[in-house]
């Protein structure tokens, strides 16, 4: 599953931002049948709330890793494809396809314009820093990644509020499937660090189990 297959990836050389979310094998340390479980939380003061949750089920299919996943429960549930010949974890693909139906319900875009947004930005303004993160009861080593997409657009006045929405993703060789977290943000009105995003939701990775 690579970032051209996914639709994910950038038109000219592939940046560091890129193949850390798109050309790395994150299921290296998942060894099949396995389930990951992730937690998801949406909360800001623009609409009401919510928790949910995120299963990845990893099997073997062809002598290689094939992955389906459940992206939410209930009537938010949303049908996403298995990917076969999985290396990169596919719910950063599922997390950002959903964000960007998203933003086209919010702002009355479209859905490839803020897919190209995000893309761009992985591929030339990504910020890429080194950190440390609690996991197993011990800090292991991680990756953060980090974009503004809509910061520089030229039709950040029809997005809006929505224009200085950050994306933060939070990878790590020591969790299972590589993914430690995946946060996007909207800020306050005020733009004031101690005032609640108007906006954020965050995937946060619980869990690993055996059997799928």
């Amino acid at each position: 599953m690579g970032i051209a297959a996914a639709g994910w990836g950038a038109d000219d050389a592939v940046s560091e931002a890129e193949t850390l979310l798109f050309l790395t094998d994150h299921l290296k340390n998942v060894v099949p049948a396995a389930k990951l479980f992730y937690a998801f939380r949406r909360t800001g003061s623009l609409e009401a709330g919510f928790d949910d949750t995120v299963e990845l089920r990893v099997r073997t299919e062809g002598g290689a890793k094939a992955v389906s996943g459940t992206f939410f429960t209930g009537q938010r549930q949303i049908a996403f494809p298995d990917v076969s010949h999985a290396e990169g974890n596919p719910v950063l693909l599922y997390f950002l396809e959903r964000d960007v139906h998203e933003m086209e319900r919010l702002t009355g875009g479209r859905s490839q314009y803020f897919q190209k947004a995000i893309r761009l930005a992985l591929a030339h303004s990504a910020r890429v820093v080194p950190a440390r993160l609690p996991y197993n009861g011990r800090e292991v080593a991680a990756t953060e990644i980090t974009i503004a997409p809509y910061v520089g657009d030229p039709r950040r006045s029809q997005i809006g509020m929505y224009a200085s929405k950050t994306y933060v993703f939070t990878l790590s060789g020591e969790v299972p499937g590589g993914v430690y977290s995946v946060r996007t943000f909207v800020p306050s009105a005020s733009g004031a660090v101690n005032d609640a995003p108007l906006v954020e939701e965050r995937l946060s990775f619980v869990r690993i189990a055996k059997g799928a």
